[in-house]
């Protein structure tokens, strides 16, 4: 009999569930979408200019014994109903009678859903079977208010909703596992030394060569005969696993925010860091000079004489002629000069960070040094710039 060994409580290393890195393949959720009208909006909803919605409120009247004609409905002002689409995510192993929460977004040109109600919308999966059946009130988390003028204040998005729990399922997905010979691991992140780590750990803990890697992103596990019964107390006990994943050496530089973040592995061959700073500052000055009491005004023709300012004083005073204003400038220039730094080979993260630290590097200034450290060839990591 093969006992599972899954009690890792012990373990000196500390590393992530194998249910937090990767996930049983087959075992995954199902989308659903829908179309369907809102009703109940206080004014909000599409106009008549949407035909389809027009349309549908025809059909559906038409369904209830109720018939109108669409140039009737074309002519009356149906501003309390709006077209959306409803889409949904069908759990795995969702049950009969069990409910999902429903997304619903419009598609004409209502303004708000916000205190509408869903009228009752089949969802469909991929092959065109319906799987669950939405209804009830919508909940936008967000309000839009619009005055006489045009001018008016919007909090997120009103013409987007969720109804909790306003899915009934009404056909389920068949997935049986008993029975079940093999299963396969499939990692969020495909990576080949990740995969062999969460292979050793199975067979570790399962006492035996189970489970093989396929690729860098799948590892299968052949399930023992006396598991084969009740496959899903062993996958239970396997998602309790802990790996710890490896990680590439990766730097991610995002030039729009500043922001620079390195991975764990990142290495710096031996090199040779200086970076200064030029600093231009400009201040414009603006004087004015005004002329002498009871001064003449200049004739026409007559250029107006503006005395040069003087360091410290105030207008000055032309002898004759009209007010003008002179323009002062001060360029002042300055050159931080900043230490050239050594970065041993095979220095890690934090010896990287020290070290430009050391030289008063600011986030943006870090872009600048890893790109160029980069081009020289000293960096040992993938290099994302955003």
């Amino acid at each position: 009999m093969v006992i599972l060994g899954i009690l890792l409580g012990a373990s000196a290393v500390e590393g992530a569930r194998l249910k937090d890195i990767a996930f049983f393949k087959g075992v995954r959720g199902n989308q659903l979408v829908g179309y369907g009208l809102v009703v109940g909006l206080n004014g909000t909803g599409d106009s008549s200019n949407v035909e389809f919605t027009v349309r549908s409120i025809a059909n559906m009247l038409e369904r209830m014994g109720i018939n109108v004609p669409r140039e009737r409905i074309l002519l009356t002002r149906l501003k309390n109903v709006a077209a959306v689409m409803v889409t949904a995510t069908l759990p795995p192993f969702a049950g009969l009678g069990n409910r999902t929460d429903v997304h619903v977004s419009s598609m004409g040109d209502a303004t708000n859903l916000g205190g509408g109600t869903l009228l009752l919308t089949p969802l469909m999966g991929a092959d065109q079977k319906v799987y669950a059946l939405a209804q009830g009130p919508i909940v936008t988390g967000g309000f839009a208010v619009t005055g006489a003028s045009g001018t008016g204040v919007q909090k997120n998005h009103p013409t987007v909703g969720l109804i909790t729990k306003g899915a009934l399922i009404e056909r389920e997905v068949p997935l049986a596992l008993d029975g079940k010979k093999e299963l396969a691991i499939t990692l969020f992140n495909p990576d080949f030394t990740t995969a062999e780590k969460v292979k050793e750990a199975i067979n570790r803990a399962m006492g035996g060569s189970y489970s093989q890697c396929v690729d860098s992103g799948t590892v299968k596990i052949s399930v023992p005969e006396s598991y084969q019964d009740r496959v899903p107390e062993m996958m239970a006990s396997l998602e309790r696993l802990e790996v710890t994943p490896d990680s590439v050496a990766k730097v991610i530089l995002n030039e729009k925010t500043g922001t620079v973040v390195m991975g764990e592995k990142v290495r710096i061959s031996t090199v040779a860091v200086a970076h200064g700073g030029l600093s231009i500052q400009i201040k414009e000055r603006y004087n004015v000079s005004q002329p002498l009491p009871f001064a003449p005004e200049p004739q026409a023709g007559t250029p107006s004489i503006a005395l040069p300012p003087r360091e410290g004083s105030g207008p000055i005073l032309s002898p004759g002629g009209a007010t003008v204003v002179t323009p002062e400038s001060s360029v002042a220039v300055k050159e931080e000069g900043k230490p050239m730094i050594l970065v041993p080979s095979g220095a890690d993260l934090g010896e990287v960070v020290k070290g430009l630290n050391a030289i008063g590097a600011t986030p943006r200034d870090l872009i600048a040094i890893l790109q160029a450290i980069k081009a020289a060839g000293a960096l040992q990591a993938d290099l994302e710039i955003y």
